[in-house]
């Protein structure tokens, strides 16, 4: 994958309530610890690593009364370039609106230590209420001189035996015309979606999703310098939160 790759790396986070598993630091502060082993990293439904693993660490200091909450992500990733780990820094509120609507408000900066360059920062707003969120990214210092915004639609439901269904469908706009086809046709946006089932056993979040995007193998190249990196695919991952 080229250097636009680093382009879609995007947060895990948003306003996603958190497990009742934590460390209790006092009244007013508790530590969430996530740590993740996946089949494959993708964001906006295109490969991170590469088709290859991830393993990820997430923690996230969380304020109870005020919903704020700061944390550190981190993963191997394989852009085709020098890096080889993505770090990412977020602070953010998360607060409830009404009795049945939560929204959060995010700042996350990405780094790549070993392709500095490519360092970008990204603004998260999302609402959430009855098992739907949708949400909002934007970056307006991507490089070269590129905005990004991602728009998405996602969808929750618990299923019998501690399983759990998760939807979600997805609008990346680059705001450039980076995504080149055989007919030499152009565009700036494409769709991904995903479709996940997931089942709690012996302490461990089991997931399995199949995930795929709109882009042609020639518009995939084009963008991220492979062919098989927007493909659909299957993604398997365990996570202990704790």
């Amino acid at each position: 994958m080229n250097k636009t790759s680093t382009w879609l790396a995007t947060g895990i986070f948003c306003a996603a309530s958190l497990s009742a598993h934590a460390w209790e630091i006092n009244d007013d502060f508790s530590l969430y610890l996530d740590i993740k082993a996946l089949s494959d990293y993708r964001a906006g439904g295109v490969s991170m690593t590469s088709n290859d693993s991830a393993l990820w660490l997430d923690s996230t200091l969380v304020h109870s009364k005020s919903g704020a909450h700061a944390g550190l992500f981190t993963s191997n990733i394989d852009f085709g370039t020098d890096a080889n780990r993505e770090f990412a820094y977020y602070l953010g509120i998360t607060r409830p609106i009404t009795e049945n609507l939560l929204g959060s408000f995010t700042r996350i900066e990405f780094e790549y230590p070993r392709d500095n360059q490519f360092n970008f920062g990204e603004w998260i707003a999302t609402l959430s209420a009855y098992d739907v969120t949708l949400g909002v990214k934007y970056s307006d210092d991507m490089k070269p001189d590129a905005k990004r915004t991602i728009a998405w639609l996602e969808y929750e439901h618990d299923l019998p035996h501690e399983t759990t269904l998760n939807l979600r469908y997805g609008l990346t706009d680059q705001s450039h015309d980076i995504y080149v086809d055989d007919d030499g046709s152009r565009r700036s946006t494409y769709y991904d979606w995903e479709v996940g089932i997931g089942k709690r056993q012996w302490g461990l979040d089991w997931r399995l999703a199949y995930i795929d995007t709109d882009l042609s193998r020639s518009e995939c190249i084009s963008a991220f310098g492979a062919s098989n990196v927007c493909s659909a695919t299957l993604v398997g991952s365990i996570s202990k939160l704790f």
